[in-house]
Formats: structure tokens, sequence, C-alpha cells
């Protein structure tokens, strides 16, 4: 049956909606599920190809070609933070220009190919380089997505929908852990080469993604793309059999300057969220682009060690999975500043493991509340901005995340030898540092259940 999609106004007159109400108003449908999976689906493909350079870098030192010192390890993980840094930036500068949907497709191309030219390197330069690429389509393409995506979700199940698009990243870490498993050790030196390989696969999926992701009718709105924006509304309504109310066309929005970010009614969410972002990023990558390596010095087996990070992955999923429930309950706010709490005491927890049992149980807890919390901090990014600066807005804090991400790794080494090697002062550290993500999240703004600004 076709329902007609209207407020009431004076005397029981249909009330003209605009289209972001149109699609504010939604249910979950097919056309939001298909969104949702197109755009997840390459969010696993970042998420592995990120998973499979922490598990291959212990393969790629071993490599008698290659044998890489703790400082060149260090490297090899942080230079594509680097890319990252400048691609989240970019990207979100760009998307708010050309469109979200161009710079998603793009950026699956341009780390595709990249991540093809690691695999075949034959010197750490080049592979330095490649890394570098690599991190610059990575960093572009996370942001705009869930800008995208958020863009798109009803207005009650938006924090809900980013959520599980962020938990897509699980799925990508527990294929790069399946293949660290299974390919690495049993393929000779070749083994981290044929893994890398396999996470050039987005380069055909990029193909697909242009044709089955539509542009942000915000984004179409605010460049007086009237026409395009009314077929995407459309689409969505269609899904759910509701019969379309064409919207009056507006006039385009005037540009959003991106040092609106600091001016007055911007600046303090600012502050808070690029904090939340650098600690978050800070205990993430410092924490887990290692613990392969950690885990095989600790036990002295890499195939004991990925065997472990295997379990310690699947853990992301029950942790995104009562985020996305919790995100449209508690609230934003509340919510991440929990699972922030909680991963602080798993980390130090960690910290102080010994026993396979302690590691595997504190790993685990640490692995479900960080990611749970990772997908809560992609759902209140976006929202906290208007159209005309989200996407910047998303890119830049994710670039501020993104320095935290080059530094991390690259003190491990110190950390290791202030600790005698063991694992102990990082993760305090780390530790420390979630408690102050969790502190700087509890001064953003709450806007569960609130349309989106344009």
């Amino acid at each position: 049956m076709v329902t007609q999609l209207s407020g009431g106004a004076s005397a029981g007159e249909p009330k003209t909606l605009t289209r972001n109400e149109r699609l504010d108003r939604l249910p979950f449908n097919k056309a939001h599920r298909k969104l949702l999976i197109a755009s997840g689906i390459g969010w696993s493909f970042d998420s592995m190809d990120v998973g499979l350079v922490s598990f291959v870098v212990t393969a790629i030192a071993k490599d008698p070609h290659f044998a890489l010192n703790p400082s060149q390890k260090s490297w090899v993980l942080s230079i594509g933070f680097v890319g990252m840094a400048v691609g989240a930036a970019l990207g979100g500068y760009l998307a708010d220009r050309i469109g979200r949907k161009k710079v998603f497709t793009y950026t699956l191309i341009i780390y595709g190919l990249a991540d093809a030219l690691m695999a075949v390197s034959w010197s750490l330069p080049v592979l330095l380089i490649a890394r570098l690429i690599i991190g610059l389509g990575l960093g572009a393409e996370l942001p705009v997505a869930s800008t995208l995506v958020s863009e798109f979700s009803p207005v009650k199940q938006r924090g809900r929908m980013t959520v599980l698009l962020e938990s897509f990243w699980a799925v990508g870490w527990i294929v790069a852990a399946l293949v660290g498993f299974f390919i690495i050790p049993n393929t000779g030196d070749w083994g981290w080469r044929w893994a890398l390989l396999i996470g050039a696969i987005p380069l055909f999926y990029a193909i697909i993604t242009r044709t089955q992701i539509p542009e942000s009718v915000r984004f179409l709105e605010s460049k007086g793309r009237e026409d395009e924006a009314e077929q995407a509304v459309r689409y969505f309504e269609e899904a759910s059999g509701i019969a379309p109310v064409p919207s009056p066309n507006g006039k385009p929005l005037p540009k959003v300057p991106t040092s609106a970010l600091f001016g007055h009614k911007y600046l303090g969410r600012t502050v808070a969220i690029w904090l939340t972002w650098f600690f978050v990023n800070f205990s993430y990558y410092g924490a887990f682009t290692w613990m392969p390596s950690l885990l095989a010095d600790q036990f002295g087996s890499l195939t004991k060690s990925l065997g472990y990070m295997l379990a310690i992955t699947i853990a992301q999923l029950p942790g995104y999975f009562l985020a996305a429930w919790l995100v449209e309950i508690w609230g934003r706010r509340k919510t991440l500043s929990i699972f922030l709490a909680v991963s602080a005491v798993a980390a130090f927890l960690f910290s102080q493991a010994s026993s396979v049992a302690m590691v595997l149980i504190f790993g685990m807890l640490l692995s479900a509340a960080n990611l749970g919390a990772w997908g809560v901090l992609y759902a209140v990014t976006p929202e906290i901005y208007p159209t005309r600066l989200r996407g910047a807005a998303a890119g830049a804090s994710a670039a501020v995340g993104r320095i935290a991400a080059i530094v991390a790794p690259l003190l491990m080494p110190w950390f290791l030898t202030m600790s005698g090697g063991n694992k102990a002062i990082a993760f305090v550290v780390f530790a420390v540092a979630f408690i102050l993500a969790c502190v700087s999240a509890l001064a953003l703004p709450e806007l569960t259940g609130k349309e989106l600004e344009d």
C-alpha cells in the first residue's frame, strides 16, 4: 500500500515537507540497507588493509630481503598514517566541493592500486611510498563514507546506522586476521606479499560502488542540483512504499569557510571532538598495530600470536552491536564516554596480563569496548556540523586523529625499552589516553533524535 508522507497543517491540510524532512521521517527500508552494505563493504576493505599491515609487518621484518629493525618496523606502521592525515583533510574538503560519492569511489581505486604496489615492493623506500599512498586513499574514504550514511539515515536511526557502518571495520580485521593466520605462515617468504595482494580487491569493488551508492541529497541541494536531489529522495521513499510529496526548490546555500570550525559557534565542539579523536587514535593504533608483534615476543610464536589476535579481533563485533543498540537509548555522549572508560580499564588490565588466558580476556574486552567507542565517534562527528561544513569537519577531525596514529607506533620502541621489552608501560599510557578521550567526549553536544543542520 502506498502512503503519504506529510504532516498536518491548519484545517487538516497537508504540510509541505523539505526533502531532508522527508528523508528523516522514513522508516529503515531496503534502500537504507543497500546503502549501508555497499558503504560497509568498502569500509571493511579499508579495515582489512590496516589490519593486514599490522599482521604482515612482523613477517616483513623476518624476510631476509628486508630484515627490518624495530625503528624501521615503526615507520612501516606509521607512514600510512601520515598519508591518512593528509587524505582525511583533503578528502573531507573535496567531499564538500565535488560530492561524497565521487570521493568515496576514487579513494578506493587509489588505495587498491597502491596496495598492489606494496605487495610487489622490492626495497624499503618503495614499500614506504606505497604505504603512504595507501594512507591517502584510506584517510579520505573513512570520514566521507560516514558522512554519506549519516546524511541518508532516518533521524531516529542515524546513530545506529553509522555505528553499524563502523562495525564493518571488525569484518575487515577478522578477514585480515584469518589471512594472517592461514596464509602468512604457510606460504614462505612470499606469504606477506600474497596477503597484501588480497587487499587490492577494492579496486574492482570501486566499479560497483559508483553505480550503487546515491549522492547525498543535502550536498545536491547545497549545489542547487534540485532534480537530482528529488530523484534521490524518491528512491528512498519508493523503498518504503510512500507516495512522494514534491518539495519546493530552495536556493543554493552559500559556502561555509573551513575557518568556521574555529568560530564562536563551533569552536567548543571542534576542540572537544579533535581531542577525542586524537586520544582514541593514539590508544587504538598504538595498541593494535603492535599487538601481533608484542604477543609473538611474549609467547615466542608468530603463529600463536596471530591465532590470539583472531580471537581478540572477533570480540570487536559484540562491542559494535552493543554500541549500536545503546547509542539511540543512552545517547551519543553517554555511550561514547562509558565505552572509553571501559577501554581504559581494559588497557590497564591488559598491561599486567602475563598468562594466555588473561591476555585473551582483557584483550577481547579492550577490543570490544574500544571499537564500540569508535562506532559512536564516527556517528557523532558528522552530525555536530552543518551540511556545508560537514565533510571538511569530519575530515579535519580524522586528520587530527591520524597525527596521533603516526606518533603512537613510533613511540612503541621507546615504551618497550623503558619496560625491558614487555608491554606494561605502553598499555598504561594507552589507558591514560583513553581516560583523556573520555573526558573530552563529555564536552560534546548531545544531538540524539535531532535533525541535521543544513
